[in-house]
């Protein structure tokens, strides 16, 4: 190739500065989070995840895996955006990254627990689960041993908004009518039947505004 005549490279260098000529570098960061992304998703137990999740009709974006020290990670997670319902979508608020059968468990009771609850016992369809997250890189309150929390794979609900705008929250609706009660302590009985862990405001003062729910293979209900 014949090098440039001198009088254009003033003519060159100006255009590149503007971004006429075109920089095909990207971010580090942005490239290593996609190529972890891609690594992740090809594991079998993640595509099968994916695939059930999907089956849900929810809508969510998968995750690169991440490690943040002391133990705490969020692996095989997704950001859940909606959970789809027998007629129209549920919403589900304050989210951060979620391990994905965490995510799946949580569609299914949504759907088959949450709203058919609300509709035979409130006479509305559910419209937003509120939570007060997911991930947090903390202990179990009063121990040395990490929360499911910390890998991402408990969620802490705290409220329920109808179609028709009502809101019942743990915290309000636990003791409040009869209605409340019973809609309450009918999904939480309906998550003991699905999540490994359930914590709600019988178990103790910490959780007297809102049910912990964690994935796994256990059966404990409080």
């Amino acid at each position: 190739m014949r090098p440039y005549p001198a009088i254009l490279l003033p003519i060159l260098l100006l255009m590149a500065g503007c971004g006429a000529v075109p920089d095909s570098r990207e971010p580090k960061r942005v490239r290593n989070e996609a190529a972890a992304a891609t690594i992740a998703q090809t594991r079998p137990q993640t595509r099968q995840c994916h695939a059930e999740l999907g089956q849900t009709g929810s809508r969510f974006a998968p995750l690169p895996d991440k490690y943040y020290g002391a133990g705490c990670s969020s692996l095989n997670s997704v950001r859940l955006d909606g959970i789809g319902g027998d007629e129209s979508e549920f919403l589900v608020t304050n989210l951060g990254p979620l391990a994905c059968p965490a995510a799946s468990t949580l569609a299914g009771w949504a759907r088959f627990g949450v709203d058919r609850a609300a509709r035979q016992i409130m006479g509305s369809p559910l419209a937003r689960i509120e939570t007060m997250g997911s991930y947090s890189c903390r202990n179990v309150a009063g121990s040395g041993r990490l929360s499911a929390h910390a890998r991402a794979e408990a969620i802490d609900v705290a409220a329920f908004v109808l179609a028709d705008g009502r809101r019942i929250s743990v915290i309000g609706g636990w003791n409040a009518s009869k209605k409340e009660r019973e809609f309450l302590r009918t999904v939480h009985e309906s998550a003991c039947k699905r999540f490994g862990t359930v914590l709600g405001p019988d178990y103790n003062v910490a959780h007297r505004d809102h049910f912990h729910l964690e994935a796994g293979n256990g059966s404990y209900c409080r």
